[in-house]
């Protein structure tokens, strides 16, 4: 039996066919990561210490984990999302390089700098900012802007876990123990205000010091900074995290140490072992050849929203895009589906507590009520009104 032979598609029907296979996938969506140029967070010896709560790497390396996993989904809806990063010295260039980028299609930009070059970026550009590094709570409170979400926990949120867990642990007396920077002294005004919050008693507070200066010798002797004072628990607040690293085990008392060292409160850690998390961790190990950081998983979050996000609006369109980014839930691994709060920009998540080894507990502690989301007793909840942009 002779088969019949089909047709060859003619050169004008097979192009036809392509173009229209073309229009089906909408213009994808352009995505712009800003960066700090020659990022000090990122130098080597840095990364080699491996500081808690710190980068361990570029924040490109969680966006492209999550592009990546979203490929599937993405084609499948006909949509894309095309990332670009670019790397800028201050809060100047940042300014000009957002206003580039909205200029060339950026449908949204992303953020990993320090506050001040964060809100400009927000001031120069009408698109969506996601702050994917800046933990200062006046961007989300006297500084915040009508389109800049937060994919990092600020410091109140992560204070808040901390006294959270002294609380539930019944270890209410604090020795608080400050660096010399003004990022310092502006973190532990935020830790003795949970401190107050969650009932627990400030019974010291002392500064301390890394300096060559044999004068300023006593203000880096953990022996010296810890004594003198009955505590349950001493709470480090250091920025730049060598002291807080040598702290634990060198306290006048035999006390636990929280805050920078010994008991950390982060977005994540790569030793979580639920709700998926190993494999999450596995896949960014993988994909980077390192663990997996807090800031990474607040990349990697981001990369999530943006693309549930593109997934609700696939054609391409800006407002209803801006609409899914700002009122979509996400799962990140951690037992619950995260939102923005529309009060302020920060992502709801729960916090891990680890020692750097495993995680040892997490926060909302069990136990702690609140009249809608448990998770809104970490940072600065809706009735406060911090946020005027927002009201």
């Amino acid at each position: 039996m002779r088969r019949r032979r089909l047709p060859l598609l003619r050169p004008l029907a097979a192009a036809a066919l392509l173009a229209a296979a073309g229009a089906a996938l909408a213009a994808p969506y352009k995505v712009t990561l800003l960066v700090r140029a020659d990022d000090p967070r990122l130098a080597r010896d840095r990364l080699e210490r491996a500081y808690l709560g710190q980068p361990g790497g570029p924040a490109q390396d969680g966006l492209n984990v999550a592009l990546k996993e979203a490929a599937f989904e993405l084609e499948a809806a006909g949509t894309a999302l095309t990332l670009e990063t670019v790397a800028v010295a201050d809060a100047a260039a940042a300014r000009a390089a957002a206003q580039k980028a909205e200029k060339a299609g950026a449908a949204v930009l992303l953020t990993d700098l320090d506050a001040a070059a964060t809100i400009a970026v927000a001031d120069a550009v009408q698109r969506p900012v996601l702050n994917l590094g800046a933990a200062d709570d006046r961007l989300r409170g006297a500084d915040c802007k009508a389109k800049l979400l937060h994919l990092a926990p600020s410091e109140r949120m992560r204070a808040d876990a901390l006294a959270q867990t002294l609380a539930a642990r019944k270890w209410p007396q604090v020795l608080l123990l400050t660096g010399p920077s003004p990022r310092d002294a502006e973190r532990a005004a935020v830790a003795q205000a949970a401190i107050k919050r969650y009932g627990l008693k400030l019974v010291a507070s002392k500064p301390f010091k890394l300096s060559a200066d044999p004068r300023e010798r006593d203000l880096a002797n953990p022996l010296l900074l810890t004594g003198g004072a009955s505590y349950d628990v001493v709470w480090v607040v250091d920025s730049d995290g060598e002291f807080a690293r040598s702290l634990p085990y060198r306290t006048a008392l035999p006390r636990p140490v929280v805050g920078d060292a010994g008991l950390v409160a982060l977005a994540w850690h790569a030793q979580f072992e639920r709700f998926g998390a190993p494999q999450v961790a596995r896949r960014f190990q993988k994909a980077a050849g390192r663990p997996m950081t807090a800031p990474d998983w607040a990349s990697w979050m981001a990369g999530k929203a943006l693309v549930a996000a593109a997934v609700a609006a696939p054609k391409g369109q800006a407002a209803a895009f801006e609409k899914a980014l700002f009122e979509g839930g996400v799962d990140g691994s951690k037992g619950v589906v995260m939102s923005f709060r529309p009060w302020d920009g920060q992502l709801r998540q729960p916090l891990l507590l680890t020692d750097g080894q495993a995680v040892v507990s997490s926060a909302p502690i069990e136990g702690v009520l609140h009249p809608k989301n448990v998770l809104d007793t970490l940072g600065a909840d809706a009735p406060e009104k911090l946020c005027k942009a927002r009201l």
